[in-house]
């Protein structure tokens, strides 16, 4: 769910290493999915009265020892579930770790990728986590495709970064190495996600009447059955999903990445504006494990180094 900024490509070499490593980790965990979950495996169990960072909490989410965090949690392998139901991924294991630092669980509560702004406007949800990128226009609560003010906007501390990946039918690509190249093609795609945004600014471009057909769906497991099906010509997914679903579904046999990934950005942990207290609590926990050393191995776990950042950087989207 990568931003739509500056365009910025990767080499073949950097990105078949990270399939490589991302397959490592598909091997051990397998994909499941689900409306709603609470994942006590990986939430952080850390009494507040030992836990360093705590004090920086408000003290409504102090006292009761929960952050709850809207996410789509059908996202391998940023955040998903395995067989036994317990949420896992990127996403979990980063805000577990945090959790020990701030003396609180992290409680996933999933929801279509759509609505977790939403969610976190009505105060649903404490803050959002869910390979969201950071833009300039969810800061400002700018609706991407109109242009228009749909909210006040979020801030987000930054604790990832990742492209957005085309992938194909293994053995059928039609010569599909590039954006332009789908003009006249059928894409799927989740909603909501910057792989919808690009794939409507892209068709813009089409000449000679070949728009890019665009069918959106509510996660992307749905996209990819649409075109494990033969419904489609391509799907486009963030870089560490993509890599994941070409090396996962099908024993490896049903999709395959082409061209590079472009537009990578910032993932970031979306807090209400209002909320700057819990945002700056965010920060110092993931600059805590970050220099711990937890958020290395984490990453390095499901094979996206890559992707690491040095810093939590605050509203570091453009």
């Amino acid at each position: 769910m990568t931003a739509r900024t500056t365009r910025r490509t990767t080499t073949a070499q950097s990105r078949i290493a990270a399939v490589g490593a991302i397959a490592v980790a598909g091997a051990l965990i397998l994909t499941g999915c689900g409306d709603q979950t609470k994942s006590d495996s990986n939430s952080s169990s850390a009494n507040t009265s030992s836990a360093p960072l705590a004090g920086k909490l408000p003290k409504a989410i102090r006292d009761a020892g929960v952050i709850k965090v809207g996410s789509d949690i059908a996202y391998a392998p940023v955040e998903f579930k395995d067989n036994s139901g317990n949420v896992v991924g990127i996403d979990p294991d980063l805000a577990a770790a945090m959790g020990k630092q701030l003396g609180v669980k992290f409680d996933f509560q999933n929801g279509t990728f759509d609505t977790l702004l939403t969610g976190l406007r009505s105060k649903r949800y404490d803050m959002a986590m869910s390979a969201m990128t950071d833009t300039k226009d969810r800061q400002d609560g700018v609706d991407s495709d109109t242009g228009k003010k749909v909210g006040e906007g979020v801030d987000f501390v930054d604790y990832f970064t990742a492209g957005v990946s085309i992938y194909t039918p293994k053995g059928k690509t039609q010569n599909i190495k590039t954006w332009s190249d789908l003009c006249g093609k059928k894409i799927v795609v989740q909603r909501g996600t910057v792989s919808e945004d690009l794939a409507k600014s892209e068709s813009k471009k089409c000449t000679g009447g070949k728009k890019i057909a665009i069918e959106s769906y509510d996660n992307d497991q749905q996209a990819q059955t649409r075109l494990r099906g033969g419904g489609a010509d391509a799907g486009s997914s963030d870089f560490p999903v993509a890599a994941y679903a070409v090396k996962t579904s099908g024993g490896g046999k049903d999709f395959e990445i082409v061209g590079d990934q472009v537009e990578a950005a910032p993932y970031g942990i979306a807090v209400a504006k209002s909320s700057t207290q819990l945002r700056d609590a965010l920060q110092a926990a993931l600059d805590a494990i970050i220099k711990n050393g937890e958020y290395d191995k984490i990453i390095a776990k499901w094979g996206v180094e890559a992707g690491a950042v040095k810093t939590a950087a605050v509203n570091g989207g453009k």
